[in-house]
């Protein structure tokens, strides 16, 4: 993952004229839709691209591996070529982005789960195009570049899964965790005292390790998890913008710890700092058990 996230902004003065606002408001509405699946049909493309480009990397055997902040905090080859192809190709295809008087942000995340990656977990690998409006997060896009990749040498790789708010979600299979079964995701490579503490007042009969958050999200969609727990400030915007519109368009929730919704405006501070609790149902119960002592922890 880079350190920045894309962020393709502008926007327009609305004329002031009283006697044109009605034909602006239709205009407004009809070009912001317009607008959004054309951006969302692009980000699918090259979302699908970006995966090619990751498989790409691993078969050449030159991850070409640098460390950023730690030992745990890596940067690849692919991360730096796949944010390169989809802001180029973004920024080609959207020269001029105009939301009329508002505000559009694309949140990328080229590879989330690189340290899973360096370490062939291929299965915890995705790459994230987010889509905010007016701060909040409306269409995702989540490539898998390795799905299918256990199932043999003739299998075929990839799929890409993709959402808009109030439109749906599609590429998977909608499956809920059984009922009363309290299965838990969370980080594998950046636990420490409150994540665990946060994750044992859950009460969970399973606690399932993985790197990133597009897989964990995935996992919630899947019904391979009743709640994704991470009582941490270590994830990023760019890591929740995408999943959460795929979890939000099947009737999940995703916030921080203390329940506050997300902002993905493009002055919005990068880190989630407070954490972030999802789930596909039943969000009360798990919300209701995140410790107090946690919720003083993390400042939102």
């Amino acid at each position: 993952m880079l350190e920045t996230g894309f962020k393709l902004l502008s926007s327009s003065n609305l004329p002031t004229l009283a006697s044109q606002s009605s034909r602006i408001t239709e205009f407004t509405m009809a070009s912001r839709n317009t607008v959004l699946m054309r951006l969302v049909a692009s980000a699918y493309s090259v979302a699908q691209k970006a995966g090619m480009i990751v498989r790409r990397v691993i078969a050449e055997g030159d991850l070409g591996i640098v460390e950023k902040t730690c030992a745990t905090d890596l940067q690849t080859k692919a991360d730096r070529l796949v944010q390169m192809s989809i802001c180029s190709s973004l920024a080609r295809k959207f020269p001029k982005l105009t939301i009329i008087g508002e505000e559009l942000v694309v949140w990328v995340d080229p590879l989330d789960g690189t340290k899973e990656y360096t370490e062939g977990l291929l299965d915890n690998v995705t790459v994230l195009i987010g889509i905010a409006y007016e701060g909040k997060a409306i269409a995702g896009i989540i490539n898998q570049p390795y799905y299918n990749y256990e199932a043999g040498p003739d299998a075929v790789l990839g799929r890409t899964i993709w959402g808009v708010l109030g439109l749906g979600a599609f590429g998977f299979q909608l499956k809920e965790v059984p009922a009363g079964k309290h299965i838990i995701t969370t980080t594998r490579s950046h636990s420490n005292k409150l994540v665990t503490d946060c994750v044992t007042a859950m009460n969970p009969d399973v606690v399932l390790r993985v790197g990133g958050a597009g897989n964990k999200i995935i996992q919630l969609i899947e019904g391979k998890a009743s709640a994704y727990v991470f009582a941490s400030p270590g994830c990023k915007k760019w890591d929740t913008c995408a999943p959460e519109v795929i979890l939000h368009a099947v009737g999940g929730k995703l916030t921080d710890i203390h329940g506050n919704v997300l902002q993905y405006h493009k002055d919005v501070k990068h880190l989630n700092s407070a954490g972030v609790l999802a789930t596909l149902r039943n969000y009360d119960y798990y919300a209701s058990r995140v410790p107090e002592s946690v919720k003083n922890a993390l400042v939102p």
